[in-house]
């Protein structure tokens, strides 16, 4: 059986570790997500597809973002999987859950794009908490 040194197995857990990256959504030059820290870095953000799909709704462009993930390099930071519920808003003090609505068929769904039953363009939802737990 092949055995890790160690130093590496810590090595490579520290890398992944879990860290929350907070600031203004925007874009990079070539037009990928990005974060805008308070110190005013821009760190490209990346992550799975519904990640991405969320990290790219403009309706979400300047708003305060917190992520959980981890930095792959200085510059840029690896969202956690979308199934664990690593985005959020920042809003009148309240950390908010980004949800979609479809006010027609009374459907939520977690990524944007149309409503799988009537196909209207989803409603971006912000919420306190999540009822669909």
């Amino acid at each position: 059986m092949f055995a890790i040194p160690l130093s590496l197995a810590a090595a490579d857990t520290a890398a992944k570790q879990q860290e929350t990256l907070r600031g203004r959504l925007t874009r990079t030059p070539n037009d990928q997500p990005a974060l805008e820290t308070p110190q005013h870095e821009t760190i490209a953000l990346d992550g799975d597809e519904s990640t991405l799909s969320v990290l790219n709704d403009e309706r979400l462009r300047g708003m305060d973002l917190e992520l959980i993930g981890h930095f792959t390099s200085p510059r840029r930071f690896l969202v956690d999987p979308f199934h664990t519920r690593a985005m959020f808003v920042h809003k009148d003090g309240k950390r908010l859950i980004i949800t979609y609505w479809c006010n027609v068929c009374y459907i939520r769904t977690y990524t944007p794009g149309k409503c799988w039953c009537c196909q209207k363009y989803t409603d971006l939802d912000l919420r306190e908490n999540d009822d669909d737990k």
